[in-house]
């Protein structure tokens, strides 16, 4: 079995985050197109299962009813809950049924729900380490996930799928005689909290001071207290370019950054105006920054909320602290222009075609 596994998520892109932004939101009907596109793709690379789960818009599967594959469609049901206990639950369903490589459709946050999963999972089975995943955007501040063409993405899911592909770390020759692997493994900030429990981010941990978990409202420029951040770019949106303006840190540097902050209004403050949500600026007090190497713990002192990706999921109470570290043990994300370049150069792409003579 050549098995793909397209994580949908029902609700990104269309929180009230994008409505208090100036962000359009996602329609069903428009996940349906890239569902169908990213399936056509893994198609024509010879998958031969691609599974889906059932939700109550059966965007997945509607999507793949009327498409006339040579792949068999397998749809999972399991109860849903419409949280990010969703996507955990289908990613959990698609490792066991033999998927290995895998298209999401989602935001920051959906993309944390998957690779906490699967880092969960790798506990009793290392071999989900070299799981390939390829983050397509729908969801509000996508710093994460790709802007690609669904078809590409399923067409390169698909040769990881299909075993057509060198293993996603190994280092390749391209054609302008460079070497290195197709796909970068990702960076994750893994907290520890002060009752022992655990939890991921992928690019931001936020301290914010005054604000209750749940809020979903965009960040209030004045409440965020400290940043750590996996990647500091200043062509993304959310927290990312707050740090991205002091010094870019991308997804290939091995270190993040930590930015403590403080009131703009604050007497003598050093300030910068960032995009904090899609078409929403607000104004930031830097106090320090510095970058972080790879497990140097960070601290993070109540009272407040951490903030994981957007998600205001943890409360601190006063003297509280919980540590945060920098590591790069999350899924292979491909490289989708360097692995269709080196699939037409190793002659995947034309493989029944001779050279004229």
């Amino acid at each position: 079995m050549k098995a793909l596994g397209i994580c949908v998520n029902p609700m990104s892109g269309r929180d009230v985050r994008r409505l208090a932004g100036r962000a359009s939101t996602m329609t069903h009907e428009a996940k349906r197109d890239i569902v169908a596109r990213i399936a056509t793709g893994a198609d024509a690379m010879g998958v031969t299962d691609i599974f889906v789960t059932r939700e109550p818009f059966r965007i997945a599967a509607a999507a793949l009813e009327q498409i006339p594959l040579r792949a068999r469609v397998h749809v999972i049901d399991h109860p849903l809950t419409n949280t990010a206990l969703d996507s955990e639950r289908s990613l959990a369903a698609y490792l066991s049924a033999g998927c290995r490589s895998f298209v999401s459709l989602g935001g920051d946050g959906t993309n944390r729900a998957l690779v906490r999963t699967l880092l969960r999972e790798q506990k009793s089975h290392p071999e989900y380490a070299a799981v390939v995943l390829v983050p397509l955007s729908t969801g509000t501040n996508n710093v994460y996930p790709l802007l690609a063409e669904p078809t590409i993405a399923g067409m390169v899911a698909g040769l990881y799928s299909a075993d057509r592909l060198p293993a996603p770390g190994s280092p390749v020759t391209h054609s302008g005689g460079s070497v290195s692997p197709l796909a970068q493994r990702s960076k994750v900030l893994h907290l520890k909290l002060p009752d022992g429990t655990t939890d991921i981010a992928l690019i931001d941990a936020v301290l914010m001071r005054h604000d209750h978990t749940g809020n979903l409202l965009p960040f209030d420029a004045e409440k965020i207290a400290q940043l750590f951040l996996s990647r500091a770019e200043p062509e993304a949106v959310g927290m990312s370019p707050i740090g991205g303006y002091l010094r870019v840190i991308g997804e290939d540097d091995d270190e993040g950054m930590v930015v403590h902050l403080r009131s703009a209004s604050d007497e003598g403050v050093q300030t910068l105006n960032a995009p904090l949500s899609p078409g929403l600026f607000g104004t930031v007090g830097i106090e320090s920054w510095h970058a972080t190497p790879f497990g140097v713990p960070v601290l993070f002192q109540g009272p407040g909320v951490i903030a994981c990706d957007g998600d205001r999921d943890h409360k601190l109470l006063e003297g509280a602290t919980a540590r945060v570290q920098l590591h790069r043990d999350g899924p292979w994300v491909p490289d989708l222009t360097a692995t269709m370049r080196y699939a037409t150069d190793v002659g995947i792409m034309a493989a029944k075609l001779k050279d004229p003579v």
